[in-house]
């Protein structure tokens, strides 16, 4: 049985993730989530982590929000520490600038998640249209939910609901993308 390991940096991508990857992984691969405390602990430890993982027919995934950084450098230096452990089939991405501009890409996931109304129609605001390059997309999910998005709950309870095809953000695209590529074809 195949498992797919996924290191992130913080508990809300693992409570995202726990919502969205079953409605698209076949039920016979095994999910697993290592949870660092930061970017910086991810940087620091997932060299190690990688090197020592033992469980066989694992596929690894990185997943990192970019926040200010410079996207091909943070995947560029990711992408040396997985070839440094021997683990260099591992899918590194980058979410631009934080998972929640993926919600961003779906913001009537977001009202359904979190009964709100009257978020989709911020997807016609400039601000708001390149979803990817909302600066703080945490802070602005915050400001337009009047302040109840929570990034733990509001991820599980956003997860269930992301539109796997018609989310706005490229980085959520790509995402998606890459984690298929990893299911064997049968």
């Amino acid at each position: 049985m195949m498992t797919i390991v996924f290191f992130l940096e913080e508990a809300s991508a693992k409570a995202l993730l726990e919502g969205l990857l079953p409605r698209f992984l076949p039920p016979n691969i095994t999910l697993r989530f290592v949870v660092f405390e930061g970017k910086q602990d991810l940087e620091k430890q997932i060299e190690g982590k990688l090197r020592g993982w033992r469980l066989p027919d694992s596929r690894f995934v990185v997943l990192r929000d970019q926040d200010s950084g410079e996207c091909r450098k943070i995947k560029d230096d990711l992408q040396n520490k997985c070839v440094a452990a021997g683990k260099t089939e591992t899918l590194v991405r980058i979410a631009c600038r934080e998972v929640e501009a993926w919600y961003f890409g779906d913001l009537a996931a977001v009202e359904k998640a979190i009964s709100q109304s009257n978020l989709s129609h911020y997807a016609e605001k400039a601000k708001y249209r390149d979803v990817d390059k909302i600066v703080a997309p945490s802070n602005e999910l915050r400001a337009i939910t009047g302040q109840t998005y929570q990034k733990v709950s509001g991820s599980r309870a956003i997860g269930p609901h992301l539109s796997l095809t018609a989310n706005r953000s490229r980085s959520f695209q790509v995402f998606i993308e890459g984690v298929k590529r990893l299911i064997p074809v049968t």
